[in-house]
């Protein structure tokens, strides 16, 4: 196709390809991605920064906002020095791509994969999932790790581990011919919250007092918090095809159906069980949900949406309330935030489920014809079961495969930190908070642990006035 072609058709000058939007930019694919992207981004700011600032403990609300703020705005210069060529440039070997820059004008407004939008709308993007899968991590992590530490280790995860995940199932890796993960399921939340629950085994515990009594110092702003992570996640998997298609409408729709259901199962398992509604538990529903819909949004039926909200609203559940509290294995790592049972947890489910519930027509219009194989369930009724079985085994290959490099990379990753400054804070600033660590407060009101200054005084004897004096 050339310019040539334009001229058989009548189109409004606003449409008439120019230099500034040649004719392979399609404008309302460009005007989607880009709302997409900003979406995308507030879910991390403000989204969770508002989140982190108010789930947890008061004095330590700074700390956690910042957090996730530094991340952010750390993890974008890193993506366009190096980090997105290695996710998705040219392979240098089949784990990862060559650094190299994503800045220049020739390359940022060359077409992308699809052709239809500029390689810009990409780059920044996917630098908005890099973003959010770092501040996920974090949670596991509010409430003790040395900041210091943690502005080394975001970038050295970005580099060593995310972008690895990345290219092996998205950027041309060994594995993205066979595992189906629509918008990050494995990449993003499985990674999230096996690297998360990582690091807070090598930092370390809360103090004691925080980890037995850390009650959040503002539900209001949570849920404030928790409604952008929730709308912006319209962007997470309506953004994912890269155009504004019907792929994207249906994600979108899958996307709040299988978010809302996962909430009202969780809180009903809390009425049940603990007789009691829980804005904290509604809260972790939601997340549940938006994760584990976040691999299949656009290849599963609203149906299947339905059936993968009552699982996340069920399964990381019992993992979270029952399984925690009852093995060593989870009480010997602080999740602060229980990152791995809200991301780790619903990010296999979802994959898994995808493997068994992905329709063959909405395959095809994702990723073209015969490049994945049905899900289980529809195999069962096309006579494609060995296609079918093969490919959930590439969704458990996928889980195994990102599991076990975040869990060692991470690892390898807070000894090397760990040898050039603490990873957690001292037990005197664990006391303290904030203020150690900043010193700033999140609130200052007046009287808050404030003194008042003494006002100087003039020390003056009374002069009584000469009419009294008379009256003496």
């Amino acid at each position: 196709m050339n310019d040539y072609s334009y001229e058989h058709f009548d189109l409004p000058e606003a449409l008439q390809p120019n230099e500034a939007s040649p004719w392979w930019n399609n404008k309302a694919d460009n005007a989607w991605q880009l709302t997409a992207t900003t979406m995308v981004c507030l879910q991390s700011v403000p989204g969770l920064v508002i989140l982190y600032g108010s789930m947890v403990k008061k004095k330590w609300a700074v700390n956690s906002a910042f957090m996730a703020f530094y991340a952010f705005a750390v993890v974008l210069v890193c993506w366009v020095l190096w980090a997105h060529q290695m996710a998705f440039g040219s392979a240098l070997i089949p784990l990862m791509g060559k650094p190299d820059v994503a800045l220049s004008e020739k390359y940022l407004l060359e077409p992308s994969g699809d052709g239809k939008v500029p390689m810009a709308d990409y780059v920044f993007f996917q630098f908005a999932f890099a973003a959010i899968t770092v501040v996920l991590l974090a949670g596991s992590l509010l409430g003790r790790m040395n900041f210091y530490a943690w502005m080394i280790f975001v970038p050295l995860w970005l580099t060593f581990s995310y972008t690895i995940g990345a290219f092996t199932i998205w950027g041309g890796g060994f594995l993205e011919p066979y595992i189906i993960d629509y918008a990050g399921g494995f990449v993003i939340h499985l990674s999230s919250g096996v690297s998360g629950f990582t690091a807070a085994y090598w930092v370390g515990p809360r103090h004691s007092r925080d980890r037995h009594n850390f009650p959040p110092n503002n539900i209001i702003h949570m849920l404030g918090g928790a409604g952008f992570l929730w709308l912006g996640w319209t962007g997470f998997n309506g953004g994912s095809p890269l155009v504004a298609g019907r792929i994207a409408a249906l994600a979108i729709v899958n996307t709040h159906l299988c978010a809302a259901t996962s909430l009202l199962v969780w809180v009903s398992l809390d009425m049940i069980v603990y007789k009691k509604s829980s804005v904290i538990g509604a809260v972790q529903g939601m997340i549940t949900g938006l994760v584990c819909i976040t691999p299949g949004a656009g290849i599963v039926e609203p149906w299947g949406a339905l059936l993968m909200g009552a699982m996340s609203g069920s399964i990381p559940w019992y993992t979270m309330m029952v399984l925690h509290r009852r093995l060593v294995f989870f009480q010997s790592v602080d999740d602060t935030l229980g990152v791995f049972h809200t991301h780790a947890v619903a990010g296999i489910l979802g994959g898994l489920l995808s493997g068994l519930l992905a329709k063959p027509n909405l395959l095809t219009m994702m990723y073209g014809p015969d490049k994945h194989g049905p899900g289980l369930f529809y195999s069962l009724f096309n006579g494609q079961i060995e296609f079918g079985f093969k490919q959930f085994g590439y969704q458990i290959v996928g889980t195994a495969f990102i599991t076990a490099w975040n869990a060692i990379v991470t690892s390898l990753i807070c000894i090397f930190v760990s040898r050039l400054v603490n990873l957690r804070m001292n037990a005197d600033d664990l006391e303290i908070g904030d203020d150690a660590a900043h010193g700033e407060e999140a609130y200052a009101l007046w009287g808050d642990g404030e003194k008042l200054p003494k006002t100087p005084r003039l020390r003056i004897p009374p002069r009584i006035p000469s009419i009294c004096c008379r009256l003496i």
